[in-house]
């Protein structure tokens, strides 16, 4: 974080490197915004995003597992208000990769996939039940509660049909 002390008087603006800079009792902070576990999700007519998404703002993949679904989500003005224009990038971990390896069977998580016609091609067993879906938490239940709480707009919704693990 950077401070400058500037004489403003309580003024709000954007800017298109650092996001948001906000200006209350004098002082103007200019923040870096460092993303750890999110995305960049800036709103409509954000100077930083490209010409082609000004009026819908910036889209946002999100993720989902080997057997679940994936999101493209949107900026709001909410979500640059609330969180410098941040959203999630995916679900999170709900096993870490030694607890995958130990609990899951590889062949049952290809059987899985198999089930829901989903194709794999994977160089090493071990990273199937290091990406198994079990795995992660649900992306659905993420992605509707950044919906919901208004920092990202839910858009569409993808289903996997392939998979390539190197």
């Amino acid at each position: 974080e950077q401070e400058q002390e500037q004489e403003h008087g309580g003024q709000e603006k954007e800017d298109g490197l650092n996001g948001k800079s906000e200006t209350k009792n004098y002082t103007t902070k200019s923040l870096l915004v460092h993303r750890k576990g999110s995305t960049r999700a800036f709103p409509p007519h954000h100077p930083s995003i490209p010409t082609n998404y000004q009026e819908i703002g910036q889209p946002a993949l999100i993720g989902g597992t080997m057997g679940t679904c994936s999101y493209v989500l949107l900026g709001t003005d909410n979500g640059m208000q609330h969180t410098f224009g941040s959203t999630c990038h995916g679900a999170g971990r709900a096993l870490s990769r030694n607890q995958s390896r130990k609990r899951l069977d590889h062949k049952d998580v290809l059987q899985q996939l198999k089930d829901k016609n989903i194709a794999i091609r994977v160089s090493n067993k071990k990273l199937v039940t290091e990406e198994a879906p079990e795995s992660y938490k649900d992306v659905s239940n993420v992605v509707d509660t950044c919906h919901e709480a208004g920092i990202s707009r839910k858009v569409v919704k993808l289903r996997p049909i392939a998979v390539v693990k190197g």
